[in-house]
């Protein structure tokens, strides 16, 4: 902190800093986002801490809890939109200095001005947030601005969509009633053809731009944040706060983000699928003419009207459905055709040919939550913009006339058939988006028919998971397609970690299915003894230089233009070395570059290039098989690469396994299941970091770490997204369990080793700020939640004990585990009201 400080004051803010002060400001921030707890096990604490501090750099945290700094909220709409100010000068005028986030967006709402209302449920009065750290790209160099130019407080965050999104998730665990904000915040970013910008900030966002020169420079999109990342948000606002969204979801009070990419169409994607996007130079010209007279808004898409076109929540989540079914390819997953990965960029060169069977698990899940949402609203049907409304026609006609049957797979011809409508399906409106732009047109869509949308999709999606399970047992995470003259076909890849931790989200597989994988799992490849934890990619041994790119002679003995080229020494595509080997010329990159060389060949070559090039051309890929390269995960010995464990993946499979028993108690398993399931969770958090030595760790084991190589220690230090699902598992293993705007205590993970073994002081910081002691006997624990402290001891019977304001004798008593709906809409708006609570449960051990 005190580095920090005196570099902001070095930077020309002359402020007055106490290293003191300073600290206790960090403490604080750190106890609102419930980072302390004090159990027997002081590892798991102080990793708990370390997470929490390393969560919070990457994403922010309210410095404020819910309040609002008005003068910054003016500030942040007027940078957006100057119409907005100008048009509610009133309302801006009758801002105090502070207002809680609830009461700002009812006085907005009074208004009747639908950007108004967007700008202000969308708000985050962030702090603390950093750019991302990795030093290999240009604009992610390392960044937390403490002040702003004024000597203020900074309320700012910046950083790439998949990095803040995620921890804004544990983020949100402290501060419920910002999590539609951070919805919102999402969706208004998302753009019209259903996907996201590559960087997201509290002033807007941004796309990156073709550079030529520029090694770092593309342009693409990555194809998973859309759906599990903004579906986690979703499935906790309905957890904590279940009519919130509900009464946004048919509101008229979202946009959609207006990047200047435009995707061709299915014939130029089945022809080149890795170009598929161009850049519109013209439209992005008037984007920034539009930013510079409106503000930010000016990168929002307009209708025909030339108005910011306005859709509701429903329709935005439509948006992101429709564009993956599009894409959907038949026993194969969700095609990678956007010139980007998915949050595994080491898997880079997938894209084009790549299919995932990750995204195609997280968006089964995905259909799930919006059919099971939408058959608890009672709306007969939704407005939607003509143009979304037809496009979910043709998809649900589409996936109803091509229902999987009985076990029988596919034909390559029936599935390239199948592929090319949905595909085209999704290029007609592409195309009507770019070339006409929206009509501003609505249509009434039955909710009954996009549920059935929803199931149908799900009908395929559930056949595609299930035909990808591999023989032992584990399944499938990414997938190759080939174009023939007689159809499609879907070649598998070898066994990733990823696969397993996504089907297992899934929510298809039965508890009996999750516990028969995890044993797979255990057994596999993946698994490496001297770390108990589990590899991204089985490692493997790459071939050494001086085998590569040797052409068999048998087939230049098949091939009469190699051997031509041989006997008169012309080079230019294949040469002899001095040990009488033959190599294709090492300048080739690819296929591409190959059968450009054929073609530029000496006349008197043509009529055999002709007859034998693409025999040349599939010797040439079968040496340097091409498109079974992953990337640097297939050639690199660290971060995701051979051998290497990628610890954010291992915590996600712990998240996946605490979610998988979460499940099986719902459904009311048997004994057996459920301990096995357990053994498999305390298996996998054992690997994870806090339960090893130094020694074995290579670190300290508080710390998180971004991944281990073979035959070395952790690598990388905390700036990595595994902080988020470690938090969250934290969580899991208290006990906290959120549903319908309650929160029930369930023990099924806790370890009775954590109760205390003698009387500890638990300090935090309270709701009001101030230092606090909390004297915790042997026998019990503690840790906060909404920074309100719990504890839990044995007891004769099931109760909680909720004390209200610390200087009173106030209190209510609830038996069971459940605190009902008055307690925890206090204790998620962080009221003050709620000074402890104090749990007994019959099932902890004295």
């Amino acid at each position: 902190v005190d580095h920090w400080l005196q570099s902001t004051a070095e930077q020309g803010h002359q402020i007055a800093y106490d290293i003191e002060k300073g600290q206790r400001a960090f403490l604080k921030l750190l106890s609102s986002s419930d980072g302390f707890q004090c159990t027997e096990n002081k590892r798991r604490t102080n990793r708990h801490l370390s997470n929490t501090v390393f969560n919070v750099m990457r994403g922010g945290i309210p410095i404020a809890d819910y309040d609002v700094d008005c003068q910054d909220f003016r500030e942040h709409i007027g940078k957006f939109n100057k119409n907005v100010v100008e048009n509610n000068q009133a309302f801006c005028d009758a801002l105090p200095e502070f207002l809680c986030i609830r009461e700002l967006k009812e006085r907005a709402s009074a208004t009747k001005d639908a950007d108004l209302e967007r700008l202000t449920a969308e708000y985050l009065p962030l702090a603390f947030s950093r750019r991302h750290g990795d030093p290999t790209r240009p604009w992610n160099r390392f960044a937390i601005h403490l002040r702003s130019d004024n000597g203020k407080t900074n309320l700012n965050y910046q950083g790439n969509w998949r990095d803040i999104f995620q921890n804004w998730e544990a983020l949100s665990f402290s501060f419920p009633d910002f999590s539609s904000a951070m919805i919102c915040r999402f969706v208004n970013a998302t753009t019209a053809d259903g996907y996201n910008p590559y960087r997201v900030t509290k002033d807007g966002f941004e796309w990156e731009e073709p550079t030529p020169g520029d090694p770092w420079a593309n342009i693409g999109y990555w194809g998973d944040h859309q759906i599990i990342y903004l579906l986690k948000l979703l499935e906790w606002n309905r957890r904590v706060a279940p009519q919130e969204l509900a009464q946004l979801l048919d509101s008229r009070t979202f946009v959609h983000a207006n990047v200047p990419y435009r995707i061709k169409d299915f014939e130029s994607m089945q022809a080149d699928p890795q170009s598929t996007i161009d850049f519109d130079q013209d439209l992005s010209r008037r984007i920034s003419q539009r930013v510079s007279q409106v503000g930010a808004d000016g990168k929002l898409l307009t209708n025909q009207q030339n108005e910011i076109h306005r859709v509701t929540l429903l329709e935005k989540l439509l948006t992101l459905s429709l564009a993956k079914f599009s894409n959907f390819i038949p026993d194969g997953g969700i095609w990678l055709n956007t010139q980007r990965p998915e949050w595994n960029d080491a898997n880079n060169a997938l894209v084009g040919n790549g299919l995932s069977m990750v995204t195609t698990c997280y968006l089964y899940r995905w259909c799930s939550f919006l059919a099971d949402w939408l058959n608890d609203h009672e709306a007969e049907g939704f407005a939607l913009s003509r143009e979304v409304a037809e496009f979910a026609g043709s998809i649900h006609h589409i996936l109803s006339a091509h229902l999987p049957t009985g076990d029988e797979p596919l034909t390559a011809e029936t599935r390239a058939a199948i592929v090319r409508k949905l595909s085209v399906a999704g290029a007609n409106y592409r195309n009507n988006l770019y070339s006409e732009r929206v009509s501003g047109e609505q249509q009434q869509v039955a909710r009954v028919e996009i549920i059935g949308l929803l199931e149908k999709a799900k009908m395929h999606l559930e056949v595609c998971i299930r035909r990808n399970r591999r023989e032992d047992g584990l399944y499938h995470a990414y997938n190759l397609l080939e174009w023939r003259e007689d159809g499609l076909y879907v070649q598998h890849f070898y066994e990733m970690l990823e696969g397993q931790v996504a089907v297992l989200s899934s929510g298809l597989l039965s508890s009996k299915e999750a516990l028969e994988l995890l044993d797979a799992l255990r057994e596999s490849q993946l698994y490496r003894a001297n770390q108990a934890s589990y590899m991204l990619y089985p490692d493997r041994q790459l071939p050494r230089f001086m085998d590569k790119n040797i052409v068999p002679e048998d087939q230049i003995a098949a091939c009469r233009l190699l051997q031509q080229l041989l006997e008169d020494g012309e080079e230019s595509i294949v040469k002899r070395d001095v040990q009488g080997t033959v190599h294709f010329d090492g300048n080739f990159k690819n296929e591409s570059d190959l059968r450009s060389a054929l073609l530029a060949l000496p006349p008197r070559y043509q009529s055999m290039v002709f007859q034998y090039s693409n025999q040349i051309a599939e010797i040439y890929e079968n040496i340097f098989n091409h498109r079974e390269f992953t990337g640097r995960s297939g050639t690199f010995f660290a971060y995701e690469g051979l051998g290497s464990i990628y610890w954010h993946m291992v915590s996600k499979l712990n998240l996946a396994v605490a979610e998988s028993i979460s499940a099986a108690i719902e459904k009311g398993v048997d004994a057996k299941t459920l301990e096995s399931l357990k053994s498999h969770f305390q298996s996998v958090r054992a690997g994870v970091g806090s339960e090893k030595t130094p020694t074995q760790y290579g670190a300290f084991p508080t710390d998180p770490y971004s991944h281990t190589p073979e035959n070395a220690g952790v690598k990388q230090p905390g700036m990595t997204g595994q902080v988020k699902e470690d938090i969250l598992s934290r969580f899991a293993e208290l006990g906290l369990h959120f549903e319908d705007g309650q929160v029930s205590f369930r023990l099924e993970l806790f370890d009775d080793k954590e109760l205390l073994s003698e009387d500890t002081e638990f300090q935090f910081y309270n709701l009001r700020g101030e230092h606090e002691l909390l004297s915790v006997p042997a026998g019990s624990i503690a840790f906060t939640l909404c920074q309100v402290p719990i504890t839990y001891r044995a007891g004769v019977e099931d109760r909680i004990t909720v004390h209200f304001h610390c200087d009173s004798t106030d209190e209510q008593v609830v038996l069971g585990r459940t605190l009902g709906h008055d307690i925890c809409r206090k204790l998620f708006s962080r009221s003050g009201e709620i000074h402890k609570i104090e749990c007994e449960f019959q099932e902890l051990k004295n």
